[in-house]
């Protein structure tokens, strides 16, 4: 199990295939990238993401953690970025191994939604028009609901 919270970006290839490249053994590999998106007026200058240094590492191997006992698991590897980025970084990544493809997409699947609800990051948003905090959707809380 991997769990990294960075400022660096990162190559998200080149850490998909060395992941994969890990699993022997393992019948499917499942990843997911998270990108910074623009606002709807197109005017994000840039997405900064806050956290505690320590609590957040230990948080999300918690739920790595979890995934693991809930589902038939070979590997997790999470990465997320914090600090300053710009539309189209990648945000962050979700790896998830497993013999079979339904325990690989439902784990990365639920750690999407963890770190989507519940990881302890803050973000800001700062477009044109000022900056702010951005505030947690009601869409995504409902997500954590099936599990």
């Amino acid at each position: 199990m991997r769990v990294s919270v960075q400022e660096a970006p990162f190559d998200y290839g080149a850490e998909c295939g060395a992941f994969a490249a890990r699993q022997a053994g393992q019948g499917a590999v499942v990843t997911f990238a998270g990108i910074v998106r623009d606002t709807p007026e197109g005017d994000l200058e840039a997405m900064e993401i806050e956290h505690y240094p320590g609590m957040t590492e230990k948080a999300i191997a918690g739920i790595a953690a979890e995934a693991r006992d809930r589902w038939a698991l070979g590997d997790v590897a999470v990465i997320h970025r914090h600090g300053r980025m710009a539309p189209g970084e990648v945000i962050m990544m979700v790896a998830t191994a497993a013999p079979h493809r339904a325990d690989a997409f439902a784990a990365a699947e639920f750690l999407m939604d963890y770190l989507k609800s519940r990881a302890p990051f803050w973000k800001r948003e700062i477009t044109a028009r000022g900056a702010g905090w951005v505030e947690a959707r009601e869409a995504d809380e409902a997500a954590l609901d099936r599990w």
